[in-house]
């Protein structure tokens, strides 16, 4: 008997050949897809690891029928996950949990080991959350919600049109300003950043752009008729932040420097080659803008007691 995630598998009578209970498969233990399974039972709603008896047989999701070879299976994995589906118009689509609990998990420095340990789940289940389509239960994500410090909300990206900042202030809050090394730290590698400028009609502008940190200078890649590119040889302000709506913390580092132009063919060549960052916009956008912060300044709130 072998198995995939999203199977039923159904008990039946042995005399009447009637079925007598059946469940979701939710979990496989073994990659071949070999017994035991964790089963979501249809008339309880609960998770239990079955070992199937002769009564048992399986039916296949993909065809409404007892499964006759085996098969490719996916990785193995423990309770907590439901076949994937084509989402409902406004709903997360399948593979966008897995991407922001991988974003999460990264972010919070944790390997999948650990994260699934404090999940108290299996790593196989874990990656196979994170890189394959998957619709985990309710208390699944809220397990992976409290391992990574953030909210189910967060993980179904329910909150992705509104602006960050949703939840509540700290009862006791602390704002501590940051030194120049922790900016830089902050500021490290790449992300989304804001751009403050005069727009070619004189008015100040805000605009958010793909960064990276190359030799300690911000570059990033725009249009010559953007309105990012009025950046170009004057003085800009560069702000990056980060918003934990769960925890009611976050922290902002502001860059200043003067912006320019990457003309040198080497030094485009090189930007060209080495930095991951693509913008998201889009289109034709092949001037890069170099920023050389001579000021670095941020601050972070965090609990009075931390």
């Amino acid at each position: 008997m072998r198995a995939h995630l999203g199977d039923r598998l159904v008990i039946e009578s042995p005399a009447t050949g009637a079925g007598r209970r059946d469940g979701e498969i939710v979990g496989l233990h073994h990659a071949d897809g070999t017994p035991p399974y964790d089963v979501r039972w249809s008339d309880t709603d609960e998770v239990t690891l079955v070992f199937p008896g002769p009564d048992a047989h399986i039916h296949h999701l993909e065809h409404g029928r007892p499964a006759t070879s085996p098969g490719p299976t996916p990785r193995a994995g423990a309770a907590g996950a439901r076949p994937a589906a084509a989402p409902a118009a406004g709903t997360t689509g399948p593979g966008d949990v897995g991407r922001r609990v991988g974003v999460a998990r990264r972010r919070q420095g944790l390997s999948r080991e650990e994260t699934a340990r404090r999940a108290r789940m299996s790593p196989d289940y874990l990656a196979y959350l994170e890189e394959r389509p998957a619709d985990p239960t309710l208390a699944t994500l809220v397990r992976l919600a409290d391992a990574l410090g953030t909210t189910v909300t967060a993980l179904r990206g329910s909150g992705v049109d509104l602006p960050p900042g949703q939840g509540q202030a700290l009862l006791h809050p602390r704002l501590e300003d940051l030194s120049p090394q922790e900016c830089r730290t902050l500021l490290s590698t790449h992300g989304v950043g804001r751009i403050a400028v005069s727009a070619s009609d004189g008015r100040p502008a805000v605009v958010p752009v793909n960064y990276e940190i190359v030799d300690d200078a911000i570059v990033f890649r725009t249009s010559p008729d953007s309105v990012a590119a009025a950046a170009a040889e004057t003085e800009v302000a560069f702000e990056v932040d980060h918003v934990d709506d769960a925890l009611s913390r976050g922290w902002s580092v502001l860059a200043v420097g003067r912006a320019s132009v990457v003309t040198n063919p080497d030094a485009v060549r090189r930007l060209v080659q080495h930095v991951h960052t693509m913008p998201w916009a889009g289109g034709e956008r092949d001037m890069w803008v170099s920023i050389r912060p001579t000021s670095l300044t941020g601050r972070r709130i965090t609990p009075v007691d931390q």
